[in-house]
């Protein structure tokens, strides 16, 4: 029961669309424009850089307070804390992936993972960020930086929660394995389109001018 609140109240959160709501309230609906996407890359070429910031701010937001509560009721049960966390992060997922107030249409979860890796470990957090940064500032494919963290974010998963570190054993150990797994997963089918253009070729870089309307990373 505690798994399946986790999870439901994880959508909740992830169904506030920030990029939605903050284009409505400026007569705009993002899904029309761009690439269509709810998530802040999409708010940021439609409405410009305060728009990406705040729509960025919004979705971390609605992943760090949820996964925040999660930690605070569980703190008696660190490694219960740490799974029911994922599992919280998952809904949140869903939900800014799948809103099903928009036809299941929102964003592709990236600032809602990297919000995770915050409410995880602050030391993965900064991991990614680097990697992020260095794939990024040397390819310009914030889709290849991307796929590139959600990599990170489940190999970290399964080596720190395997040497103890999160205090992690058995069932929940196991548990948090696969949700890390999941997650990664849905990031890279989520961004299936743009592996595609990375491996003929023809996916934008930072700067460039746009080919398509579909390579956001967000």
């Amino acid at each position: 029961m505690e798994r399946i609140l986790c999870l439901a109240a994880g959508y909740v959160f992830g169904l506030f669309q920030t990029g939605y709501i903050y284009g409505k309230l400026r007569g705009v609906d993002i899904r029309k424009y761009g690439s269509g996407n709810l998530g802040s890359t999409n708010a940021l070429r439609v409405l410009g850089a305060r728009a990406g910031a705040v729509v960025f701010a919004g979705d971390v937001l609605k992943t760090l307070i949820p996964c925040a509560i999660v930690r605070l009721l569980f703190s008696s049960r660190p490694e219960a804390a740490y799974a029911f966390m994922l599992y919280t992060g998952l809904g949140v997922t869903l939900g800014h992936n799948f809103p099903f107030y928009l036809n299941f249409k929102g964003g592709k979860g990236i600032a809602v993972m990297a919000a995770l890796f915050a409410a995880v470990d602050w030391r993965l957090a900064l991991v990614c960020f680097l990697v992020f940064a260095g794939i990024v500032g040397t390819t310009r494919f914030v889709s290849l930086g991307s796929l590139a963290i959600a990599a990170v974010f489940s190999v970290w998963n399964i080596v720190m929660g395997g040497t103890g570190a999160y205090g992690l054993s058995g069932g929940f150990y196991t548990e948090y394995c696969v949700l890390s797994l999941i997650i990664t997963a849905m990031a890279f089918w989520r961004h299936r389109a743009n592996i595609k253009r990375l491996l003929n070729g023809t996916e934008n870089k930072v700067g460039a001018k746009k080919r398509d309307g579909n390579s956001d990373s967000q």
